[in-house]
Order: structure tokens, then C-alpha cells, then sequence
């Protein structure tokens, strides 16, 4: 790893992390650790501790990003993630949240739609050492149940409304973050399943890019 990428990072959850109260320790370490430029091409290398958003790949239409460091570490944050935990991570792209996730949680099934993506996913967690992770793919708003219940959900991704389908695959006592709208109108919210119910409430105003797969369905009425 350069020299020059670990003081990027530094810099990255100093200055992007720390000022806008990401204050979790075990997180920031994570963020510490994870070379994020590994999970971007070669040739947006020296884009990895941008606070931007950087596409990774997707369909026409349906572009595909490495979500900014700041909201993801936030969203992060809220889930509440703990060592013991198995975490779905729905719209892993190229893996980078999933590698976060591996370092503060017990398993991580990382769920991409993008077969290109998930492969990517999975090499580069693979060479990494970040032997946790499971990278499976499917449709994203199906979730996978053949693993589930799982204590921790994380939406890689804005969406229009939550599918009840991913819901259904918390275990008692689990958390399921997302952001909900678009754009400046995305409102960060953690979902809580307990007594078999799942609700959610309203966390932080978040602009994130949207994942594929999660339009709301229009319904006709006469």
C-alpha cells in the first residue's frame, strides 16, 4: 500500500469522517484500513478520498457509484453494527462497503445485481484477505433469504420506498438503514424490527445516488 494512499485515508476520516460527527471508533479504524483506491480501476485511482460520489460501472440508464465517504460512514454509523453481527449488504457494487462491514461486523453477505460488479466484488475482496464476505448475486429489492434473518440490512443507495421482502429478512431486534427519495430530498432512515414488526423513523437528511430495481410502483386509478 503507497504511503501516499494511507495518508489519504487519514486525511479522508479526518477530514471528512470526524467533521461530521461519524465518532464510532471501530468505524473510523475500518475506514482507516480499507484501501478504498483498490476498489475502483486503475484509472480512478487518484479519485478514491474525493468527497464525491464516483461511478464503478452500470447499465446505460442505470448508472452504478462508490458511494462519498461521508454519508456512507454516517449510514454506517446508525446501523449500529456490533462484532457479533451478519449484515446483508444490498448494492455492494465493486465491494467497498462490504470490505467496511467486514472489519465491524461477524459475516456480510454482499448482494450485487451487476454481474460484472459482483465479479469485480469478489476478486478484489478475495486478494484482500476480507474472507467474510460472501458475494452473491440477485435481484437487489428481493434481498437473498437464504441466509436471513440477518441483524443488520444496509441499502448501498437512495431508493423509492423500502420492499417489505427485505423487511421480512431481519431477525428479531434488527436494523435496516436506507435512504429514502432522491437528491436533496433523501431522508436517511433506520428501520427497527421488533415483535415481529419492522418501523422505521426519520435519522438525517442524506443525498446518496440510487440504486436500480427500487422504483414505486405506479399505480392507475380511475
Amino acid at each position: 500500500m503507497s504511503a501516499d494512499f494511507s495518508a489519504r485515508r487519514v486525511k479522508m476520516v479526518d477530514g471528512q469522517l470526524r467533521t461530521t460527527d461519524v465518532t464510532n471508533a471501530a468505524l473510523l479504524d475500518a475506514f482507516l484500513a480499507v484501501p478504498r483506491e483498490a476498489f475502483l480501476a486503475a484509472s480512478q485511482s487518484d479519485l478514491a478520498y474525493i468527497d464525491e460520489d464516483i461511478r464503478i460501472g452500470g447499465v446505460a440508464g442505470e448508472p452504478r457509484y462508490l458511494i462519498e465517504p461521508s454519508p456512507l460512514a454516517k449510514l454506517l454509523q446508525l446501523a449500529g453494527i456490533g462484532a457479533d453481527d451478519t449484515v446483508l449488504d444490498v448494492g455492494s457494487g465493486s465491494g467497498y462497503a462490504a470490505a467496511i462491514l467486514s472489519q465491524v461486523a461477524k459475516s456480510v453477505i454482499a448482494l450485487e445485481s451487476d454481474s460484472a460488479l459482483a465479479e469485480t466484488a469478489r476478486t478484489t475482496l478475495s486478494s484482500l484477505g476480507y474472507n467474510n464476505v460472501v458475494v452473491v448475486e440477485g435481484a437487489l429489492r428481493d434481498g437473498h433469504a437464504q441466509k436471513a434473518p440477518y441483524n443488520v440490512i444496509f441499502v448501498g443507495g437512495s431508493v423509492d420506498e423500502v420492499p417489505q421482502a427485505l423487511l421480512d429478512q431481519l431477525a428479531e431486534g434488527g436494523r435496516l438503514v436506507a435512504v429514502e427519495g432522491h437528491g436533496n430530498a433523501g431522508v436517511a432512515r433506520l428501520f427497527l424490527k421488533t415483535t415481529g414488526n419492522a418501523t422505521g423513523r426519520r435519522a438525517f437528511n442524506a443525498a446518496i445516488k440510487p440504486l436500480p430495481g427500487f422504483e414505486r410502483v405506479r399505480v392507475f386509478e380511475f
